[in-house]
């Protein structure tokens, strides 16, 4: 087919280069312009702008497409059979979705109609859900409410992290793109009934309220690694958490104390209900360390309180 691909973070690369591998010929990339990165905040393109460069396909970059005809009638110009639209960052208005033969085709990263919306693969964590996956889905003018043309599912392990979940999606997605552009469309309208939203996610999302369970604190670990990343503070100093695990409260012996506590020396923090064992943090401007390193340098006595 002839193609124009959409995408811009590194969950979308693998899809780019499937669909190159298949023998689709990809005419144009579109992805969001280079941004400030890094210590020395100079321009970084995209990895999606990166991996297109390097296969000799042209890239644009427009930083708004509504009511931009230049860049509306460029693109009806390329005469797409197909538009492939994998975590682009812009909201496509019907002129774009009407422009290719056959429409334009989304990858979403969960089971629709379950976490329409900015952050799938998070939500799905957090709210401690057994399956997800990837649907392809027919584009339409609403939020991720396009008819269904394929899905396939994944179950989530109880250490499953954002971080793990987008890469197994990201290949899923591509395989089952592939799978869809050879044979004919079927699309399926979303059901009704199940709809949920996955809200954008904050720095702010990631503060742990020790009061939680933990389980939910868990979940939040887990769910926001690694962006934006669950964290707390120690005397106002903040604390990433890369990794924790569950503590029955009676192995812990912090039944009588506050939520967030230090319980022992191996860092077990009183939770809510039961407790958590921090394995990984990390301090601003230092590496993520495993917690037996990191206590070497910086003790944390029993008794210390978090999240002042």
């Amino acid at each position: 087919m002839r193609l124009v691909f959409m995408g811009t973070p590194d969950f979308s690369v693998p899809v780019l280069k499937a669909l190159i591998a298949a023998g689709h010929e990809v005419v144009q990339v579109y992805t969001q312009p280079p941004r400030p990165a890094g210590r020395g905040k100079a321009l970084r393109p995209s990895p999606v702008q990166s991996a297109a460069e390097a296969e000799g396909i042209a890239v644009r970059s427009p930083v708004r497409i509504r009511h931009n005809e230049e860049e509306l009638t460029f693109f009806e110009c390329l005469q797409a059979d197909c538009a492939i639209v994998v975590a682009y960052g812009l909201i496509l208005p019907q002129r774009m979705l009407d422009a290719p033969k056959l429409g334009c085709l989304n990858i979403h990263a969960s089971l629709l109609p379950r976490w329409r919306g900015a952050s799938p693969i998070q939500s799905a964590i957090l709210a401690g859900d057994r399956r997800s996956g990837v649907s392809i889905m027919q584009m339409d003018a609403g939020l991720d409410t396009g008819d269904v043309l394929a899905e396939a599912a994944v179950d989530l392990s109880p250490s499953e992290t954002a971080s793990t979940l987008h890469d197994r999606l990201s290949v899923l997605g591509a395989e089952l793109l592939l799978e869809t552009l050879r044979r004919p469309f079927a699309p399926v309208p979303q059901p009704e009934q199940g709809v949920t939203y996955a809200e954008k996610l904050t720095r702010e999302t990631g503060r742990i309220d020790w009061n939680q369970p933990a389980t939910i604190i868990d979940r939040q670990i887990r769910g926001l690694t690694p962006w934006p990343g669950a964290f707390t503070t120690q005397d106002g100093t903040v604390l990433k958490i890369g990794e924790a695990k569950l503590v029955p409260l009676a192995a812990s012996g912090g039944a009588d104390v506050p939520a967030g506590t230090v319980l022992d020396d191996a860092l077990t923090v009183r939770c809510g209900d039961d407790a958590l064992q921090i394995l990984r943090l990390q301090r601003p401007g230092k590496a993520m360390m495993n917690a037996t390193d990191y206590l070497r340098g910086t003790p944390m006595p029993k008794g210390m309180c978090l999240g002042q």
